[in-house]
Order: C-alpha cells, then structure tokens, then sequence
C-alpha cells in the first residue's frame, strides 16, 4: 500500500503540523511522517501503528506519549492503528466524568466520536479491565495468623 492510499482509506486522517508546537511535538510529527511512506505493509493500519513505535524508538520516549502527540495534531485512525497502553488510556478516560481529573479531552472525544462513525466496537474498553475484587477481612483473624 502506497502513502497515497493511506490517505484514500475512509477512516485515516493524517495529522497536520501542530500549530504553535514545541521542537518535540515538531519532531515527532516530521519523523513520524517520513517513516509512513517507508513502512512495508500493505494494511494501513499496521503502517501507522510501526510509524508510532518507530517514531518512539528513535526519540527514546513511549509508543503511548508519541500516540497522544500525533492525536492532538490530528491523526484520525481505528484502534488496531494505536498502541495497547494508550488504547487503555483513552477508554479509562472516557470513564471519568467531564469535570473530574483524568477526563477526556477535546481531541479524545472527538477521536471517540471518529470510531464511532466508522463502526468501531463503543464497548471495546471492557476488553482491558479487568474487576477489582476488594477483600473484607477480620483484623482479629488477620492479627491471629501474623502472629
């Protein structure tokens, strides 16, 4: 699959280049972009997901932090496209309400709302947690066996 066709794919939107942005976001922008054309695989999905990797690898920071840069300049892709651990990000932030800390921001929703008009599982968060099971203890018992 060519760059070219990248671009054609009905639910990829390439970023643009951040506005405003600190030398890292230029840099991860402008490296992550020049390895996209290199990628050898014909899923275009696989194509962004090796550019995010690379782009880390190159510039000694987390697939995850390069996945959060590259959304917030824009990049609009499926979930297959994205990292594991910022995939676990974003749906634990879709958790938390509006006000509260850890909440999703402005470029997550709408990365959200993109999944959603391409058919994207609105339940795929539920594949990454796993239940708290909290333990009830007799501190009597628990005092017994300690000593």
């Amino acid at each position: 699959m060519s760059y070219i066709s990248i671009t054609a794919h009905p639910a990829i939107e390439l970023p643009l280049p951040p506005e405003g942005a600190s030398d890292f976001e230029m840099e991860v922008y402008a490296k992550f972009m020049r390895h996209l054309r290199c990628v050898p695989n014909s899923r275009a999905e696989i194509k962004i997901l090796s550019s995010i990797s690379f782009t880390a690898d190159m510039m000694v920071t987390s697939d995850e932090h390069v996945a959060k840069v590259l959304v917030e300049a824009g990049l609009r892709a499926p979930r297959s496209a994205f990292p594991q651990g910022f995939l676990a990000h974003i749906d634990q932030s879709f958790m938390r309400e509006g006000h509260s800390i850890g909440a999703a921001s402005e470029d997550y929703i709408s990365l959200g709302a993109h999944w959603r008009k391409h058919g994207e599982d609105p339940f795929a968060a539920h594949r990454y947690f796993k239940p708290v099971i909290v333990h009830s203890y007799n501190h009597k018992e628990l005092e017994r066996e300690t000593v």
